[in-house]
């Protein structure tokens, strides 16, 4: 599971009919060990909103996670973060604002 950002929507009036009623959002990874974490899209199944930390699934337990092994998917969001604790003397809400 990586962790992200729902940083933005994505519309497409043209797409492959398998996505049709799919919400589309772009995440950018977080918590990893380069300045900029990837930027991506995944499809959401939780009906995350920009801003929020999500937990995100990729690869074929991404298509799982919303029910079939025949969507063209490879990201799916599977979870809104509430909060992360890393040590019992470190942790921090996860939805705070997000960094400009």
């Amino acid at each position: 599971m990586l962790i992200c950002r729902v940083i933005g929507h994505v519309w497409a009036t043209k797409k492959e009919e398998a996505l049709s009623g799919q919400k589309l959002m772009v995440v950018q990874e977080e918590c990893t060990n380069e300045k900029n974490g990837a930027t991506f899209v995944a499809a959401d199944s939780v009906g995350a909103g920009i801003g929020e930390q999500v937990l995100v699934v990729t690869g074929s337990t991404a298509r799982r996670a919303l029910g079939t092994d025949t969507l063209p998917i490879d990201s799916a969001i599977v979870g809104i973060i509430d909060e992360i604790e890393v040590a019992q003397a470190q942790s921090r809400q996860a939805n705070a604002a997000a960094p400009s």
